[in-house]
């Protein structure tokens, strides 16, 4: 099953293959959590967000169609899950970054990294959810214009507009922040 491609897998996890279920969490968990953190800026809320997204995926498995690659798939589920969060429940951010090796030994330049992190992280968070979310996409997970689409139920020219007024607010709260 580990030769298997993405959409062969969710096909045998619809006809109930538990470790095909299980191959799929292995190739995409970290990608769910790190939209979902990158989102909700807080661990936990992401994990569970993961968690829920990949049991949406299981109990609709018998229904999926293959029509688009399986990790657009993906980022639909976890972008509405997101989405939703934030509409239920207003996220407590935190200042602090996920624990990642510090490659910097010089303490200035490690500090003014995380000062510069904090910075682009509270412009982030200040966008509204949609625009965020389509920043987290693009930018942070590197996909296109069509996929973000997809993934967010949208179209083309509305995530074209999302991103747009999305990098001008940004543009404006970082040069302001540089001040």
């Amino acid at each position: 099953m580990k030769d298997a491609g993405d959409e062969q897998l969710m096909l045998a996890v619809g006809r109930g293959d538990a470790g095909a279920f299980s191959e799929i969490v292995h190739r995409h968990q970290r990608s769910a959590w790190s939209i979902a953190y990158r989102f909700v800026g807080h661990a936990a809320d992401a994990e569970d967000i993961a968690q829920e997204a990949f049991l949406k995926i299981l109990s609709a498995a018998p229904r999926y169609q293959p029509s688009a690659v399986f990790s657009t798939y993906l980022y639909r589920v976890v972008t509405r899950l997101c989405i939703d969060f934030y509409r239920k429940k207003r996220p407590i951010f935190t200042d602090t970054p996920p624990e990642m090796a510090d490659p910097a030994p010089d303490p200035a330049a490690a500090l003014a990294r995380k000062d510069r992190e904090t910075t682009i992280r509270r412009a982030l968070d200040a966008l509204p959810a949609r625009q965020r979310m389509a920043v987290i996409l693009k930018y942070y997970e590197g996909l296109g214009y069509a996929d973000i689409a997809t993934a967010m139920d949208i179209t083309r020219k509305a995530v074209e507009r999302l991103l747009g007024r999305a990098r001008k607010t940004l543009q404006s709260r970082l040069s302001n922040a540089k001040k």
